[in-house]
């Protein structure tokens, strides 16, 4: 797979994760994929992506290398501990300009610390919450905070006249 062909990585391949995945792909963005859990990845890419332009990834290494630049990660985690694990074994290769989206409904007082700190990095994070069904491959609600014009923001989106 040639490095940096990817529009977008996600990390987490549990239910909502593996939706989201499939409904990116079906308006046309490549996603790269990764999981802690690595056979998770070869199962998803063998079986419910199968035949489509979704890529695995077996390390977080490997995952930011197949992303363009710059780099868009969207965890798809759960919330609290795991996040600020995952952002750790992130930002040793992130860039300045690089953007992590956080989608698992972190406490917003947890998004907002991660704002700043990854800020100070030059990394932009995105607080979102992603509100869904089970088995359908769009969220129906995205929440999302993170710096706008400066300041910190946020909003709520209904997704629900989407059917991706």
């Amino acid at each position: 797979m040639p490095k940096e062909s990817c529009d977008i990585g996600l990390i987490g391949l549990a239910v909502m994760g593996q939706n989201l995945v499939l409904n990116m792909n079906d308006h046309g963005y490549k996603v790269a994929v990764f999981n802690r859990t690595v056979s998770k990845v070869d199962d998803f890419i063998g079986h419910e992506a199968a035949g489509t332009q979704v890529v695995g990834a077996h390390s977080i290494p490997e995952l930011v290398e197949l992303l363009k630049k710059p780099r868009r990660v969207m965890l798809m985690v759960k919330a609290g501990d795991t996040v600020d694990h995952m952002i750790d074994s992130l930002i040793p290769h992130l860039e300045k300009g690089d953007i992590v989206i956080d989608g698992g409904n972190s406490h917003y007082p947890d998004s907002n610390r991660r704002t700043k700190a990854l800020a100070e990095k030059g990394i932009l994070f995105v607080g979102t919450g992603c509100l869904g069904r089970r088995g359908r491959r769009a969220p129906r609600t995205v929440h999302y905070a993170g710096w706008e014009s400066g300041r910190l923001a946020s909003r709520e989106g209904d997704l629900s006249g989407h059917r991706g």
